[in-house]
């Protein structure tokens, strides 16, 4: 990307971001008109599909295919195709939220290739390790201590670690180069609904992201065999203090995703492999996973939900991954999850990433789609990716390795869909509300 056009990408979000965040149109209250919690913009994004920038539940059934769970309370979420990109359903997906340490996914996609050399090491200053947040998740990095490559990204994968971050961070020419970086990587991504200020999800004025762009980031992030290592180990021996004279002690440090390794109340996700969890005051709880079965590769993410009950986010994602693999080939794909802007071979064909003002140019109906309280029916035809292959680990970890789309094969595919006859759509008769 030019310093022109970062420049220009970062004024662009300097204005229109606080705009956009600050007071966004609000989808209607409740009937009671007590309702207090906050409420999705009427529109949103349309990167990914025109029913992807509208609030509340989006998902097409077809015959034969199972409800969305009832028990889903997250003010956004999306179930996902890994390998196709197609999005089987979504919950207010484009919603800007506060992502808590989800957004180390984007840090460990945008500077894990900067640090090839895994056993590289760093000796530690006090100066790397300035500026940490009050209560932040910390691996336990001292100052004046040796640490790997690999030891800090087993502390940010592992530990949600702002130690292992600020470290690397630090590492990467500091926090204002950081930012911009992840900034830059993100907009490549298609990722627009994202603005980072601090690199490891701390709570940070205007830091904003949605479910779309988490899901989007950890598909990218997947595809490297680094950042699929990381994401899966459930436990490893972490360095401690050296001391003079004796042999450097370590100590183990287990995965914080609860349906990789397992909680009092939460059983490990059969195939999970991944991703990340996150969790602060202002963003509540977030996170997103993959998992495979039978040959399928699913993504989810669920931010923020509201019910009480225990490890919500994580019951609430496992449900959403039973419903995905229940689901899979009786729906009409809402969306899709976009390619790279670098990896594209044609210009665009419209403006992505463009909110339209409400009553401008909004999406329309498409024919035999209805909306009905927040739940909407139509038609997203999303681009399979050239190549693709899912390779099985034996651990049981699988193994996301492909292309992006190109132009012409995505058209062929698409023709192809097109000419092939289908069932009619359904609209949902999910009792999920918005």
């Amino acid at each position: 990307m030019s310093a022109s056009k970062k420049t220009a990408w970062a004024v662009a979000a300097a204005v229109l971001l606080p705009l956009v965040t600050a007071a966004p149109a609000a989808h209607a209250d409740g009937k009671d008109g007590k309702d207090k919690q906050p409420k999705p913009p009427a529109v949103m994004s349309q990167v990914g599909g025109a029913l992807l920038s509208r609030p509340g539940t989006q998902v097409q059934l077809l015959s034969g295919a199972p409800v969305l769970p009832k028990e889903l309370s997250g003010r956004s979420w999306i179930v996902a195709d890994a390998e196709s990109g197609q999005i089987l359903a979504a919950h207010n997906a484009h919603w800007r939220l506060a992502p808590a340490s989800t957004l180390k996914m984007l840090f460990a996609d945008t500077l894990l290739p900067q640090f090839p050399a895994k056993t590289q090491n760093h000796l530690v200053t006090s100066q790397d390790l300035a500026g940490i947040g009050a209560g932040s998740s910390l691996v336990g990095i001292k100052e004046k201590q040796t640490y790997s490559v690999r030891d800090l990204w087993l502390g940010v994968f592992l530990r949600s670690g702002n130690d292992a971050v600020h470290v690397l961070t630090s590492m990467n020419g500091g926090l204002a180069k950081t930012v911009t970086d992840m900034n830059d990587h993100a907009a490549d991504l298609q990722a627009l609904d994202t603005f980072v200020v601090s690199p490891d999800g701390y709570d940070a004025p205007r830091q904003v992201s949605s479910a779309y762009d988490l899901t989007l980031i950890a598909r990218s992030g997947m595809q490297k065999p680094d950042f699929r290592e990381y994401a899966a180990t459930p436990r490893a021996a972490f360095p401690g203090e050296a001391k003079p004279g004796k042999k450097r002690e370590t100590f183990e440090i287990q995965n914080t995703n609860r349906l990789l390794t397992g909680d009092i109340g939460v059983a490990p996700y059969p195939g999970i492999a991944g991703v990340k969890n996150g969790n602060t005051t202002h963003a509540g709880a977030t996170f997103t996973g993959v998992a495979e079965r039978n040959g399928r590769v699913l993504l989810v993410t669920v931010m923020n939900p509201s019910s009480e009950e225990q490890h919500a986010v994580y019951r609430e994602a496992a449900r959403l991954l039973d419903w995905g693999f229940a689901a899979s080939g009786k729906v009409t794909p809402v969306g899709e999850l976009v390619a790279p802007r670098s990896a594209r071979t044609t210009p665009p064909t419209h403006d992505e990433g463009t909110v339209p003002a409400p009553g401008k140019d909004a999406p329309k109906e498409p024919v035999h789609a209805t909306a009905t309280a927040g739940r909407s029916g139509g038609v997203g035809i999303a681009l399979a990716v050239a190549g693709g292959v899912l390779v099985l680990l034996a651990a049981g970890v699988f193994l996301v390795n492909r292309r992006w789309p190109l132009a012409a094969s995505a058209a062929r595919r698409r023709r192809a869909e097109e000419d092939r006859t289908t069932p009619e759509p359904q609209d949902s008769s999910s009792d999920v509300s918005p």
